[in-house]
């Protein structure tokens, strides 16, 4: 088990929660994996009737972590090799269709930014809470980078027009805007009072009708993407846009197409 994911056991509720503050709990491939492990627990666990999914050190999640493959940005892929982009994009393909899959009821707690994948996570939630002091973008774009993964989650989340104006314009939203997107449920002012509230109150539905009720609900769900989502991330990262719009955000000047 991770020490990057936090899993406390109350009853019939689990608690998860990132805890890599110092990278504002972003999305490397142990927090994935150890995310991908909680889900296959859950899913075998028919005592478990909901999970809280939240982040610690005042950050919810800041979307995905460009570490692990820094040197590919902006470099082509060599003609017949196998781009391992791909792989690691699409098993983020995989964690955000667990999250949905799960039989449990799952409550996003959002407390300080939902950045990038850290907004896709959000969007799996059954049920969004959110702090004044939460917020909300998808801010791929601006960096020359496709918010592959994460793409029909939100439009299954907001709608068309709404996922549009946040993924294509990249802008950050607070929590009262996100609540008007439809994202968040509820902005609250404590989040661990506001969390057991809403658990009381879902204590009505029982277990197995909730399985059932959302196994049919994702029947509605857009089509499997996470191929082709993959291979338009790794296009993009590879590409110059992203090498010019990566170095532009960490010299704090504007790239080259929005100056």
């Amino acid at each position: 088990m991770s020490d990057k994911l936090l899993r406390e056991r109350q009853g019939a509720i689990e608690r998860w929660t990132l805890n890599d503050p110092a990278s504002r709990n972003a999305l490397t491939n142990e927090i994935v994996e150890a995310l991908l492990a909680a889900c296959a627990d859950a899913s075998a666990d028919a005592s478990l009737r909901f999970v809280v999914l939240g982040g610690a050190g005042g950050s919810f999640c800041a979307g995905g972590s460009l570490g692990g493959f820094a040197k590919l940005i902006g470099q082509p892929l060599p003609a017949g090799d196998t781009d391992p982009l791909i792989a690691m994009n699409a098993r983020f393909g995989d964690l955000l269709h667990a999250l949905c899959a799960l039989p449990q009821l799952l409550i996003a707690a959002v407390d300080g930014p939902a950045m990038g994948g850290g907004f896709g996570l959000a969007c799996c939630a059954d049920f969004c809470l959110a702090t004044g002091r939460s917020s909300f973008a998808t801010p791929e774009i601006t960096l020359g980078i496709v918010p592959a993964q994460i793409a029909p989650f939100v439009w299954r989340r907001l709608g068309d027009r709404a996922a549009r104006q946040c993924m294509l314009r990249g802008r950050t939203f607070n929590a009262v805007e996100a609540q008007r997107l439809g994202l968040v449920d509820e902005v609250v002012d404590e989040l661990s009072a506001a969390t057991d509230a809403v658990l009381a109150s879902l204590a009505a539905a029982p277990p197995a009708a909730v399985a059932a009720t959302k196994r049919l609900l994702n029947r509605l769900d857009p089509p499997d993407l996470r191929l082709p989502a993959a291979e338009a991330f790794s296009a993009s990262l590879r590409g110059p846009e992203a090498l010019e719009g990566i170095t532009a955000f960490r010299d704090k000047r504007k790239p080259g197409w929005a100056a």
